[in-house]
């Protein structure tokens, strides 16, 4: 299968690996998907590169195949149907908030059309962090009108895939509420796939083994520390600037601290009914998540280990990466 080529870091990369994640597709595209697929996983963990890479091995599986990233306002077509791309970047002009929900909505729409106007037997639908724009309080019903696309089209079809991805751990628990979609996890690159992203990045670094563990595998975090030069430090007090973890902190209670002073160093002590509030803070405010079983069928690429500490992962609960947990740990030393 042909690797797509992304951007990271200013840079043009090909895909990487996530060979196990490749073959899912294949499976998904021989067999359709009999409910969407809803993948959800830490921010920056490689979600869009996965799916546009999946809209292309569709593709070449004889489906048109409509990839669209509601966060950042893109989209590829792979279509020759030339009014859908029309369509696709009209919707692009709109004013920022309105365009992102109109795009959201129009990713069906045209899938749709698809089938009943230009008779296309094979379809897929996939959407890019739509539930932040849609409203979390909404995003079971985008789901139900993707299962709507599946189960009750405007025509008879072939084969349809539909995938949605989100970063909004409190999508999963909205999403889970009903049996319309199937929910599923990706984590960070696995240690071997991470290695060929680094290796992609020019000039001197650190060494690999240092990389890893302040990143945790996940691209975003290392296009964070090559932006500040590999200066972990900076990389930390901009990740904390930007979140305004400052203000999160010193809001909570002293119990609530010490609580968040021990998640630091095993995020499974919050996984209990006294701190479930605090956990859902955290989790709403995408530095913790909640790590599903590690069964193959509900992994789209590998799972992460079921306890790596020094990477901030436990068995049921886990830091996006280690520069979320080392920043609360900052902030925390100077508070207090």
């Amino acid at each position: 299968m042909r690797r797509v080529r992304v951007k990271f870091a200013n840079l043009d990369v090909e895909f990487t690996d996530r060979d196990r994640a490749i073959r899912q597709v294949i499976e998904w595209g021989e067999r359709s998907t009999i409910r969407p697929v809803v993948i959800f996983g830490p921010e920056g963990c490689g979600k869009s590169a996965f799916l546009k890479q999946a809209a292309a091995i569709l593709r070449e599986l004889g489906y048109d195949a409509i990839y669209v990233d509601v966060a950042h306002m893109d989209f590829i077509a792979h279509t020759d149907v030339t009014d859908v791309v029309k369509r696709l970047i009209d919707a692009m002009s709109e004013a920022s908030g309105v365009a992102q929900l109109k795009l959201a909505i129009l990713a069906i729409d045209v899938v749709r059309e698809l089938l009943e106007r230009w008779g296309k037997g094979r379809v897929a639908v996939l959407v890019d962090e739509a539930f932040q724009a849609i409203g979390i309080d909404k995003a079971s019903l985008y789901v139900k009108n993707l299962l709507n696309l599946i189960e009750y089209p405007p025509r008879s079809y072939e084969r349809i895939v539909a995938i949605a991805t989100t970063s909004e751990g409190l999508s999963r628990r909205e999403i889970g509420r009903h049996r319309w979609g199937r929910l599923m996890m990706m984590w960070n690159m696995p240690r071997e796939s991470f290695r060929q992203l680094y290796e992609a990045l020019p000039g001197e670094k650190p060494p690999f083994e240092d990389v890893w563990r302040l990143t945790g595998g996940n691209p975003s975090a290392l296009a964070m520390l090559y932006e500040n030069n590999w200066r972990w430090d900076d990389a930390v007090r901009a990740f904390l600037e930007q979140r305004g973890l400052m203000f999160t902190i010193r809001s909570l209670t002293p119990t609530e601290r010490a609580w968040l002073e021990e998640a630091v160093g095993d995020p499974d002590t919050l996984f209990d009914r006294e701190r479930m509030d605090l956990l859902s803070k955290l989790v709403g405010m995408n530095l913790m998540i909640e790590v599903m079983g590690r069964y193959d069928y509900l992994w789209v690429d590998e799972p992460p280990p079921e306890n790596n500490l020094e990477l901030g992962i436990g068995k049921y609960i886990a830091w996006q990466t280690p520069i979320h947990r080392e920043a609360v740990k900052r902030v925390l030393g100077e508070v207090g």
